[in-house]
């Protein structure tokens, strides 16, 4: 059984074919954007994508690897196109059945981890998203000018690899004086 299974797999991916065919190309494509997926699934780790989502970083690298090989000879240049196509589509599929199928969402585009709550650092969060604390605390040192976690009411690592911060509200205080030689009233809002 696993001899014919791994015949077929062979087959299919034209693992030891001298030239490939257009399914072969495409099929090679789907596969290779899945693996990537659960690449970046396993790893967690969502800085590397910057401002934009692990699936539109996957789609980039690979559609700009696979069309540069058309663009320079390295592979046949029609089914590689195709191949390209194929790219563009489980990018589109994926982010259809994440719109529609929420419950899928998660794990088709990350979910966001809570890093403080009340000024308290959540550590294992943290460890699984590759932070350290010095690296929290420069984030909201450039980001939102905050220099003490205990001024942080909740941050999130968000899928997109941002840090969303809300800090504590101060209160606002505000004097009411009404005329000269009358007493100013003092309002403490928040």
């Amino acid at each position: 059984m696993w001899n014919s299974l791994s015949s077929l797999i062979r087959h299919l991916l034209g693992l030891d074919a001298l030239t490939l065919s257009v399914e072969q190309i495409c099929l090679r494509a789907a596969v290779v954007y899945i693996v990537a997926m659960l690449m970046v699934r396993v790893v967690g780790d969502r800085r590397f994508a910057g401002k934009y989502a692990a699936i539109d970083i996957i789609l980039s690298i690979t559609l700009g690897a696979t069309l540069s090989r058309a663009i320079n000879g390295a592979a046949p240049f029609f089914p590689t196109l195709a191949g390209g196509v194929v790219l563009v589509a489980m990018h589109w599929l994926l982010a259809a059945v994440s719109f529609q199928l929420p419950q899928l969402e998660p794990w088709i585009k990350g979910r966001s981890r809570l890093l403080v709550q009340d000024g308290q650092v959540n550590h294992s969060a943290l460890r699984t998203s590759h932070l350290t604390e010095g690296d929290l605390k420069m984030i909201l040192r450039s980001s939102v000018s905050l220099t003490d976690l205990n001024q942080v009411e909740l941050a999130r690592l968000e899928p997109s690899g941002d840090i969303s911060v809300i800090s504590h509200s101060s209160p606002q205080v505000v004097d009411v004086s009404v005329e000269d030689n009358v007493k100013t009233i003092r309002i403490v809002i928040g």
